[in-house]
């Protein structure tokens, strides 16, 4: 199971993840707790949160402080990268 985890993980962290909205945002949090098999309860508990605010950070990540994202982030073994956009639009903002 270990190296399962180790195989999924490495293959997760290996992909980048572009994010142009926060609802996706919030899709790739979720998809990296579930690729490293967590639930929201384990994963707040690494951090100090409740499940409700890791399912809250995750369906509607609009209203969380950037200080909480970056727990999460940190708590999954992701980084925030800022960097121009491949293709700039209106519509993305």
């Amino acid at each position: 199971m270990v190296q399962e985890f180790m195989r999924i993980f490495a293959y997760f962290r290996s992909m980048e993840h572009p994010v142009r909205t926060l609802q996706q945002l919030g899709q790739v949090l979720e998809g990296a707790r579930k690729q490293q098999e967590l639930s929201q309860a384990e994963l707040g508990a690494r951090i100090g949160m409740r499940q409700a605010a890791i399912s809250n950070i995750e369906s509607d990540p609009s209203s969380t402080k950037l200080s909480r994202l970056h727990l999460v982030l940190s708590a999954l073994g992701l980084e925030l990268v800022v960097r121009p956009a491949a293709r700039a639009t209106a519509e993305a903002w």
